[in-house]
């Protein structure tokens, strides 16, 4: 039985997604693996370099920014961070190695930026062979020092994109692996056969209206109420399906709304494949789970990509654009402009149709990969 660690930070919940799903895949498929998960911010909280200077956590600070739209300028933020990252460095990697010591596992896999230097050096220190992995859970890194390090290690990419970045910076064709996407929670590849009209009209909402999805992250944000308010304007029928994660205040301004649409609130929920299904396309932050959850249901996306979009998700306009899957705005001031566009109906069923040609299966594909590395760095015999 080979001991993996998954290790994930709760900044924004894709990280900790993107473990839990792999260890769920992991074990329906019997592999002979005893996976745990390694929660970052608990392990380093003694340290906690983001606390001494600001009094905050780094994952509440992170999500504060997110429901707040404190985003402009996020870019010029990232290099003070690796900064201070580096000026704590070395208590880091004991940390992690006191962390490892005591059990060391068989294999280490990160789903977090910013840190893998520190894990690797950490996991060095105990001292170790123990292979170390890396899945980018964005469309593409944003270097220096976010996603792909210049060391010894594996990366597994999910686009071209971010496979051509690994081979710039270096990285032997054996050292790197090819997935089909974003790693995604199985409850997006199960097959829905309620009534659609019947599941929308329960929701308080009309069965023949176009519905749009609007989705910003667990956190929400305070677009969704801007965006909502945008939409009061437009001359066609729609319906709205907003999600506001844990973000109470922004459910509790939704709720409140006098809406001229149809428009059903969701607080948290882990059932975002169920709301998918009964809507048409999507409108929300250009995040990698999102787009990717949004394609797996076959929806078109309206994203946004301006000065406000943090750094690691700007690419993400262009794959959208790329694929065709979606359109970008340069603001969501021109929300209902973009909805007429989606909705012209060549328009939709083209958009519809690639996004349902992705075909992103990367979370099945993920645990063949590691186990390919368990067996080069433990060969049998």
């Amino acid at each position: 039985m080979r001991k993996i660690d998954f290790v994930f930070f709760d900044a924004g919940g894709g990280h900790r997604s993107a473990a839990t799903a792999l260890k769920t895949v992991s074990e329906n498929q019997n592999r002979p693996w005893d996976v745990r998960l390694v929660n970052l911010q608990e392990v380093m909280d003694p340290l906690d370099i983001f606390r001494k200077f600001t009094g905050v956590r780094l994952q509440d600070i992170y999500n504060r920014m997110l429901a707040n739209g404190w985003t402009l300028g996020s870019g010029y933020l990232l290099p003070g961070m690796h900064g201070i990252i580096r000026m704590y460095h070395p208590a880091q990697v004991r940390m992690l190695s006191d962390f490892w010591r005591p059990t060391a596992p068989d294999l280490v896999v990160s789903v977090v930026p910013n840190f893998n230097r520190a894990l690797l050096h950490g996991l060095r220190r105990v001292p170790s062979k123990t292979p170390f992995a890396t899945i980018l859970t964005d469309f593409a890194d944003f270097p220096p020092h976010f996603w792909i390090e210049r060391q010894d290690q594996y990366l597994i990419c999910g686009t071209d994109r971010a496979m051509f970045q690994a081979r710039r910076m270096g990285y032997p064709p054996d050292r790197i692996f090819k997935t089909s996407g974003m790693i995604l929670r199985p409850a997006f590849y199960q097959e829905f056969n309620h009534d659609k009209k019947a599941e929308l009209l329960r929701l308080g909402l009309e069965p023949d209206r176009p519905t749009g999805l609007v989705l910003f992250g667990g956190q929400g944000s305070a677009h969704m109420t801007r965006i909502a308010e945008n939409l009061q304007q437009i001359g066609r029928s729609l319906q709205l399906i907003m999600i506001c994660g844990k973000n109470e205040k922004l459910a509790a301004e939704l709720q409140a709304m006098a809406s001229r649409l149809p428009m059903h609130v969701v607080g948290f929920t882990h059932e975002i494949p169920y709301y998918m299904s009964l809507s048409d396309f999507f409108i929300g932050k250009p995040g990698p789970g999102s787009i990717s959850e949004a394609t797996a249901m076959k929806l078109p996306v309206i994203i946004e990509r301006n000065s406000w979009t943090l750094p690691q998700e700007r690419y993400n306009a262009e794959w959208v654009r790329q694929k065709e899957v979606g359109l970008v705005v340069r603001n969501f001031r021109h929300i209902c402009a973009a909805v007429d566009q989606l909705l012209e109906p060549n328009t939709f069923e083209h958009l519809r149709k690639n996004a349902a040609a992705v075909r992103n299966r990367s979370v099945f594909e993920i645990p063949d990969i590691l186990a390919q590395i368990l067996e080069r760095s433990y060969p049998r015999g």
